[in-house]
């Protein structure tokens, strides 16, 4: 199920023994598309401290309620450690928090959770909830942690906030089509799915969906995003309408309008289960 950038943000995390806070971001990686934090204000509670919460902790969600439970409690949170969100998050920042929580580090994989799908196959007890934990590993496995640590410790984590990119101009290959007006999450990998793009400057009340692989270039000081797509075929591309849930036929005829595989091509088979030992 996909779930809009406004969705996420009305969203509470409830923790195991209490309320957080609210989210209030969305860092997302903008090399693989994918969210890799909630940035959530923790309200009077917390003395309005914004804290980092990974999809790794995350369970199933209650959209009725509005709700995103973790596996995690306030007190990790409180002692978590602090991060400036209004500062890009480096590599070291990431490292800390990894390790506070012990959870694997996503980076240095070919998969956009190391190695896998799924933000919650980093940890056992993958598909249940509360009952998490590190993925014990045997010397060896922990030795190359350590030196792909080391090897990705100057990196830059290429975070950038959902809210920010609002806004951002959306340039066709023969001119500009419209704004960023939000994004399309997958709850289950937590990836960015679909760009909504508002083009109401040229064709009146029609917002349409961009893929970010079809994304050619991103100018961030510009706050301008190319895509190769001509602007004609953006205009007769199918409707988005935010009212209505998107479902799998809906995108099919939005990538076969493109001429563009999905994204789903490679997700039919299941991920076999994490061995531990």
């Amino acid at each position: 199920m996909l779930r809009s950038m406004k969705d996420l943000e009305e969203c509470v995390i409830r923790a195991s023994d209490g309320s957080i806070g609210q989210v209030e971001d969305l860092y997302f990686d903008d090399k693989a598309w994918v969210i890799r934090y909630l940035v959530v204000d923790t309200g009077t509670w917390l003395s309005s401290r914004k804290v980092l919460i990974s999809p790794i902790a995350i369970g199933h969600p209650n959209w009725t309620e509005k709700v995103l439970p973790v596996s995690i409690t306030k007190e990790q949170v409180k002692n978590s450690p602090a991060i400036d969100t209004d500062k890009p998050v480096s590599r070291q920042h990431e490292t800390a928090y990894m390790g506070y929580y012990g959870y694997p580090y996503y980076w240095g994989s070919a998969g956009i959770w190391g190695g896998g799908m799924y933000p919650r196959m980093l940890m056992t007890g993958y598909g249940g909830f509360g009952a998490a934990v590190p993925i014990v590993r045997s010397e060896v496995q922990e030795a190359n942690a350590r030196a792909e640590e080391a090897r990705h410790q100057d990196d830059d984590p290429d975070l950038r906030s959902s809210k920010a990119v609002k806004g951002y101009h959306i340039r066709a290959s023969d001119g500009d089509i419209g704004h960023v007006q939000g994004l399309l999450v997958d709850e289950e990998t937590w990836a960015i799915r679909y760009i909504i793009v508002d083009t109401s400057n040229w064709w009146l009340g029609h917002k349409v969906l961009i893929a970010p692989q079809w994304i050619q270039d991103v100018s961030w000081p510009d706050a301008k995003v190319s895509v190769n797509l001509t602007r004609q075929a953006v205009k007769d591309a199918p409707p988005y309408d935010p009212t209505v849930p998107l479902d799998r036929s809906q995108e099919i005829g939005i990538h076969k309008h493109y001429g563009r595989p999905g994204y789903w091509v490679d997700e039919e088979k299941p991920e076999p289960p994490i061995s531990h030992r």
